[in-house]
């Protein structure tokens, strides 16, 4: 195919495989190696060579009278979709939680004994710690933590709570393994977390799980809030029920998202 200037980083391998890729139109499903070249604009041996490797590779199949594209093919538009990830997800449900409680919104994942926040819809506030994509804190002191730990076998959450956090921070809340196991065994019971403060001063927020098809936690999202301004009972009587039809969508575009299926070929 005529191109037009390109840079010095440019394949052009590259570009004539996928050049014959796109070659086999629709009502074209098999076609010879003629074809082929005249439709990506190659020379017939560079064409056979390209075939010949998109056959290796499970992209093609030989055919009596030429070739044919497989049904591996599929993956490659399949990895753009899967490539947008939870965020892309998640983002406009996030949006619209905090369009209605004004308070910024989190997603965080486990990373051994700490959180990570893997997407933030905030609002301007100046609270006690800074918070943004790839920010760490103790899981147990956070609602956000307190959902994906209860979410483990308790097995698991002694495993988990037995390595070092890497955050830095110095929680003020520091349980004993009785009241932790309590206080988990309440999150699970509930389906939501509260923390108020346990972390650091003036931090408060409710969290609740995000869930994959099959119901296993991902991640979870959480309302945040000062102390100062938002009450404990304002957060759980007015945040949360936002919040919980806020992890519901969620969980429920991440299953038909996750449900794109997986072309595999031998």
């Amino acid at each position: 195919m005529t191109r037009g200037e390109t840079g010095p980083d440019f394949i052009e391998a590259l570009a004539r495989g996928l050049d014959v890729i796109r070659a086999f139109r629709p009502g074209h499903p098999v076609m010879s190696l003629a074809e082929v070249a005249a439709a990506a604009g190659l020379a017939r041996p560079t064409a056979r060579r390209i075939l010949l490797t998109l056959q290796e590779l499970g992209y093609a199949r030989a055919e009596r009278n030429g070739f044919a594209l497989t049904p591996r093919v599929l993956e490659l538009g399949v990895s753009y979709v899967r490539s947008m990830g939870l965020w892309e997800v998640a983002r406009p449900h996030m949006e619209w939680l905090v369009e209605r409680t004004h308070e910024s919104s989190s997603i965080a994942q486990l990373d051994g004994s700490d959180i990570v926040y893997v997407a933030r819809v905030a609002v301007p506030k100046i609270v006690t710690l800074s918070v943004q994509v790839g920010t760490r804190f103790p899981a147990l002191q956070t609602s956000l933590g307190k959902v994906l730990l209860a979410g483990l076998a308790p097995a698991e959450v002694e495993r988990v709570l037995a390595q070092p956090s890497r955050s830095g921070i110095e929680p003020r809340w520091r349980p004993a393994p009785g009241e932790r196991e309590a206080a988990l065994r309440a999150v699970r019971a509930k389906g939501w977390a509260l923390t108020d403060e346990q972390l650091a001063p003036g931090i408060r927020s409710v969290a609740a799980p995000l869930r994959d098809g099959l119901g296993n936690v991902i991640a979870a999202v959480n309302v945040n809030a000062h102390a100062a301004e938002t009450s404990v009972e304002k957060l759980t009587e007015e945040h949360l029920p936002l919040l919980l039809r806020t992890s519901a969508a969620i969980s429920a575009d991440w299953a038909l998202y996750d449900s794109v299926p997986q072309v595999t070929a031998s």
